[in-house]
């Protein structure tokens, strides 16, 4: 079985590298390349292009980025359509694998795709779902895309999210001593994201320390890149004390409490019952524009799942290094409502075999068998 997969950003690849590796239980010679970065390299998947620095916040950020992910999408496309994969595997990325999937389609495509994590799953967009289901398998780790789809009549396969199989709670911690205690800082995988939140979050730091003498801090990167400009943020901000880790489990295994940027490792946090506090911060000139798209009173996972607020949100204005400082000192001292929450949250999840199950799937649509015909040669790529 020849399988390509697509990503985009940091939770993507490790969506793919999971996927990856949980389709090799029913086809362990199964054959994996893509678009991603080092986890999928990690993962045995061999990598036809890397993401690094694809994703990114704003407008004119974005644009600047179209040129080359265009090129990239039509070699990819052009690629594959001369040499079609059993499966081709589009994680998230909605604004350019959607595209990249009509592309392949008008290019007469043939063989199944198949969209994990398909764009939008909160905002309720039906034409971006009808071309979801037009050109693409949907697969949904949500019970409201599900619904939704459902509720226009479109086809959508719904097994659980994989991260309720990938993330187990931890053992109960203690309390944290009240003149201590580990903090883990993620303050996103993206460049923007890390100029915006790692300043403040430091400063938030320098808060905690003055009431905890003996706390210690932890800052997760997402990849070399990240890890680079988080050790240059520390050497500027002359902030000492503080260790990097690579990856998100590495800082939230030891953590007490952690202030994570919003997106899946607050979800990871929530499923590893690990006390948080979400942040998020965005150009000014966004903020109009995000208004008028978002319509749910909150932006992280699991308040958006339980329709109630289980992880402070400090957004914007309200994201001040003494407002985080609050409010992670108030989880240190007791944490135990938001981690009874927690555990409503893995229950909203699906079943504990969720990963299993989208894998079983990806397998049946790709036919079981490798594509008739000879395969491409172990280095083929666009």
């Amino acid at each position: 079985m020849r399988v390509f997969i697509a990503t985009g950003e940091a939770s993507g690849d490790m969506l793919a590298a999971s996927l990856a590796n949980a389709m090799r239980e029913f086809e362990p010679d199964a054959r994996f390349v893509g678009i991603g970065s080092e986890r999928m390299s990690a993962a045995g998947i061999g990598l036809t292009s890397r993401t690094t620095g694809w994703a990114s916040l704003g407008f004119f950020a974005a644009v600047r980025r179209i040129p080359p992910l265009f090129a990239n999408m039509w070699r990819h496309a052009l690629w594959l359509r001369s040499s079609p994969w059993d499966l081709i595997v589009l994680i998230d990325f909605g604004a350019s694998n959607l595209r990249f999937a009509k592309t392949l389609r008008l290019l007469g495509y043939p063989r199944p795709i198949l969209y994990f994590f398909p764009p939008g799953a909160w905002l309720d967009n039906p034409k971006q779902a009808r071309a979801v289901a037009r050109y693409t398998t949907a697969l949904t780790p949500f019970v409201h895309q599900r619904d939704f789809y459902e509720s226009l009549s479109l086809p959508i396969a719904y097994f659980g999210h994989p991260l309720v199989s990938l993330v187990q709670p931890r053992p109960p911690k203690a309390p944290a001593p009240g003149d201590g205690g580990v903090v883990a800082l993620l303050p996103g995988s993206r460049r923007a994201e890390i100029e915006r939140h790692l300043g403040r979050l430091l400063r938030a730091c320098r808060i905690v320390r003055a009431r905890r003498p003996n706390a210690s801090f932890i800052v997760s990167a997402a990849d070399a890149d990240t890890e680079r400009l988080i050790a240059a943020e520390l050497k500027r901000t002359f902030f000492d004390g503080v260790r990097i880790v690579r990856g998100a489990s590495a800082a939230l295994d030891v953590a007490d409490a952690a202030w994570i940027a919003s997106g899946t490792a607050v979800l990871e946090a929530a499923l590893r019952e690990v006390p948080t506090v979400a942040l998020y911060v965005i150009e000014n000139a966004q903020v109009a524009i995000a208004k008028r798209v978002w319509r749910h009173p909150y932006i992280t996972l699991p308040n958006i799942l339980l329709e109630r607020e289980v992880v402070p949100e400090r957004l914007q204005d309200d994201a001040t290094p003494e407002r985080l400082a609050d409010a992670l000192d108030e989880l240190l001292r007791d944490p135990s409502a938001q981690l009874a929450a927690m555990r409503e949250v893995r229950a909203a999840l699906g079943p504990p075999d969720a990963l299993r199950r989208c894998a079983a799937f990806a397998v049946s649509l790709a036919g079981g068998t490798g594509f008739p015909g000879e395969a491409a040669p172990e280095g083929a790529g666009p």
